[in-house]
């Protein structure tokens, strides 16, 4: 397979760790590193893990368990994973977790305009490009309480304008989610995941093939219309990555929300995407013409 991006293997890394960590803490055993996570990725677990006073500081020889402090036992643990999580199938993938080991899940959502956002990230340390910040606000995906069961437990907050009342909300989330922890699902979980995948690469690739075909014959169609050789090379680039962005919000199974896409809407996933790119991809055209 290709290598993944850099803060997809992360990603991934962090939830092989969070899975051991969850398995020990539910079974009582000790806690192992995962066979597939990166050493340095296990090491910060770890470090987390001895400050927040839940592994005891003796270790045993390297290979061997860890052991549970009283506190890690003793009483209710809350694990916040602190992220954009962007797309709601990265959520979903903490929640299969949850299910899995019939535990507590529930999101805490910050709204903020992106003006706010682009303000608060120059003052940053280390600020991110403004497209970044744009990118992410179109990308984000809210937690969607009417169409997903499984995001009931989600609480939305303005975060350009927290008050004090926000911290009883929280408090009341945590709660509730205390009290209702996640039922596994009795249905055979591992073959229905395994079928929508086998879906989801043949849209992909559908997509992916039909977006190529429209690729060539708008370059064909530049030509034509007598584009300079010059800027044929930045056309070209900037319709693939057109495209990649469109296969992954397919990949991802996140909604398109673009005129084109509104229209097709009883249509399926592949011929919604290919719709909407081959609009795109004239509206990209017209810009070369036109100028």
């Amino acid at each position: 397979p290709p290598q993944l991006p850099r803060w997809k293997r992360s990603r991934r890394e962090l939830l092989q760790c969070l899975e051991r960590f969850l398995r020990a803490v539910v079974t009582g055993d000790p806690l192992s590193a995962p066979a597939t996570a990166a050493q340095p990725a296990w090491e910060r677990f770890l470090a987390c893990c001895h400050g927040q006073g839940l592994l005891s500081s003796a270790e045993s020889d390297a290979g061997a368990g860890r052991s549970w402090t009283l506190a890690a036992t003793s009483r209710p643990l809350y694990l916040i994973l602190d992220d954009n999580f962007y797309y709601r199938s990265m959520r979903y993938e903490v929640y299969q977790l949850a299910r899995k080991y019939s535990l507590s899940f529930c999101q805490l959502f910050l709204e903020c305009p992106l003006e706010c956002c682009l303000q608060r990230n120059r003052l940053r340390s280390h600020p991110l490009p403004d497209q970044t910040i744009c990118l992410m606000a179109r990308r984000i995906e809210m937690p969607d309480l009417k169409k997903n069961a499984w995001e009931q437990n989600s609480l939305i907050l303005k975060s350009f304008d927290c008050t004090s009342e926000d911290n009883e909300q929280i408090i009341s989330l945590l709660a509730a989610a205390l009290e209702n922890p996640v039922k596994q699902n009795e249905e055979n979980t591992e073959q229905k995941e395994a079928d929508r995948a086998i879906c989801a690469a043949s849209t992909v690739h559908q997509a992916d093939q039909t977006c190529r075909r429209i690729i060539s014959q708008t370059m064909k169609d530049a030509k034509d219309k007598n584009i300079p050789s010059s800027e044929m090379k930045s056309l070209a680039e900037e319709l693939n990555k057109l495209k990649a962005e469109f296969l992954e919000d397919l990949r991802q199974g996140n909604e398109l929300k673009n005129q084109s896409c509104i229209q097709n809407q009883h249509s399926d996933p592949a011929t919604s995407v290919i719709s909407s790119f081959q609009h795109e991809a004239t509206n990209v055209v017209n810009k070369y013409i036109l100028k």
